[in-house]
């Protein structure tokens, strides 16, 4: 079973800085999950509409420019990351899962996967996902060959027939609805199933039982040793 740092090392370091992910890639997981939306046309790295949670400052993210987000502390003196910078560091150590969160993100992200691709980047190291997934449907109608991963929240009556009519790669489920159904259904579609978010060890053991090819965690080092004292 794969372990994704969730956010980075989001237990121990504030989340979706790069601090988190440099300290994510020290436990050398199979991957890292990072949140993003559009700012002035580029792709910041966060996961909420507000800034308050996560940074020193208040109010809705798209009343900042980006100049302005960078100057935000978002702990640890870290400041809000762009994804280019991100893609920098982890550049094909480990898979990369970009969750869309907001709404105009497509057009900055076609510009960025153009620019990777011309660049030499990994492409598959990359995993985009959403809940929105009209975005994903734009996404495979534009960028074909980029993994896609199709987020849930919930236990559809089909289970995980959405995914496959998105030509998804994986579906990401919650740990709340999880269960050997939907697991199966999804394996005999040929999907990966990741879940959200797994961080302690009794429920780790329940997603191996469960036959679960891969869990987003905020303690990818700590996980690691969960996994292995089975």
């Amino acid at each position: 079973m794969q372990l994704y740092a969730h956010r980075g090392a989001s237990g121990r370091f504030p989340e979706n800085t790069l601090l988190a992910f440099e300290q994510a890639l020290v436990c050398t997981p199979d991957g890292i999950e990072l949140d993003v939306f559009c700012v002035d046309n580029e792709l910041v790295v966060i996961h909420d509409h507000e800034v308050h949670r996560t940074t020193n400052g208040q109010g809705y993210l798209h009343s900042f420019h980006l100049e302005q987000l960078q100057q935000l502390d978002a702990g640890q003196g870290q400041s809000i990351p762009l994804l280019r910078d991100v893609l920098a560091l982890v550049n094909g150590q480990c898979m990369l899962n970009i969750e869309l969160k907001g709404e105009d993100t497509l057009p900055p992200l076609f510009a960025l996967l153009t620019e990777l691709s011309q660049s030499g980047y990994p492409m598959d190291s990359l995993l985009v996902s959403s809940f929105n997934h009209h975005l994903l449907q734009g996404l495979h109608q534009q960028w074909p060959t980029i993994k896609i991963g199709a987020l849930t929240a919930t236990l559809p009556l089909d289970y995980a027939a959405f995914a496959s009519k998105l030509h998804a790669w994986s579906v990401h489920c919650d740990r709340s609805f999880i269960n050997q159904t939907m697991v199966d259904d999804a394996h005999q579609r040929g999907l990966q199933v990741f879940v959200y978010t797994i961080n302690n060890a009794a429920e780790l053991q329940r997603m191996k039982r469960l036959g679960v090819d891969a869990v987003f965690t905020n303690w990818p080092c700590e996980a690691k040793h969960w996994l292995a004292s089975d």
